[in-house]
């Protein structure tokens, strides 16, 4: 396995999500001496790890460079990088809405460059990361593909306006299930549990019904109507869900609304 790491890895921001992706990484035989992180205030580096504050020439050419930096923060940092020998390195972006050309005509001395767009489920090993890269070799494809596996599944796209839709699905995705999940506690106390039961059972249910989706050969939409006997309690309360197509309509919306954001970010 740990010929699919790079031999030395260059990471410009350790936020929540980049944190997370090296941590199991590291736990599955990344080596910390291979790995130089640029951030102002890093959380839990292994020892080993290479640690400055800011980019500056010292930086030998990595292999990769990984950009972990907020998409708005991309013009600042840039010009910094300007400084490294970048000539024979894959420049790997989690930058959501900021597209391939718009990263070459900021770091254009880079030997390549891929796209990623994983979720927060990556800290647990079960993220699902969208892979995706103009021009790219097959034993870059096949690196970096096995890298983000590691992490969860890791998918490819085949047309990078795609990414808008993936960062307003997976990537964006969990913090509506958070939501849904409080929203469901919440009711419940409405209806009179305890506000702690209620978050466990409604934790707990949402966790159950996850994994008999994921493993069940029917569809959502068929195990939710297999749920929902007629008359029964469960119709009524999808009968609300099913108003007007109230449920699918606001959900679609939430989408449209985080893709164009990310559509306006790479702008």
């Amino acid at each position: 396995m740990s010929g699919v790491f790079p031999q030395s890895l260059l990471v410009i921001g350790s936020g929540n999500m980049a944190g997370a992706m090296l941590r199991g990484w590291f736990a599955q035989g990344l080596a910390p001496a291979s790995v130089t992180i640029v951030d102002p205030s890093p959380r839990d580096l292994p020892e080993g790890v290479r640690h400055l504050t800011a980019i500056d020439a010292s930086i030998a050419a990595p292999d990769w460079l990984l950009l972990g930096i907020k998409p708005q923060m991309l013009g600042d940092v840039a010009p910094q990088l300007a400084t490294i020998d970048l000539s024979g390195t894959l420049l790997v972006s989690m930058l959501a809405g900021i597209e391939i050309a718009s990263l070459a005509r900021a770091v254009p001395t880079v030997r390549a460059i891929a796209r990623i767009m994983p979720n927060m489920a990556v800290g647990i090993g079960q993220s699902v990361t969208a892979l995706y890269a103009d021009a790219l070799d097959q034993p870059d494809r096949e690196r970096l593909e096995s890298l983000f596996a590691m992490l969860g599944t890791a998918e490819w796209l085949t047309d990078e306006s795609q990414m808008h839709l993936v960062t307003a699905l997976s990537g964006s995705g969990p913090a509506y299930l958070f939501r849904f999940i409080d929203a469901l506690g919440k009711g419940a106390v409405a209806l009179g549990m305890a506000e702690d039961q209620a978050a466990r059972f409604a934790m707990a249910m949402v966790v159950g019904s996850a994994e008999l989706a994921h493993v069940s050969s029917e569809s959502p939409a068929e195990l939710a109507e297999r749920v929902a006997s007629p008359g029964g309690t469960t119709r009524a309360a999808l009968n609300v869900f099913d108003a007007d197509d109230v449920l699918d309509r606001l959900v679609g919306e939430a989408m449209a609304a985080a893709a164009q954001r990310s559509v306006e970010l790479g702008q």
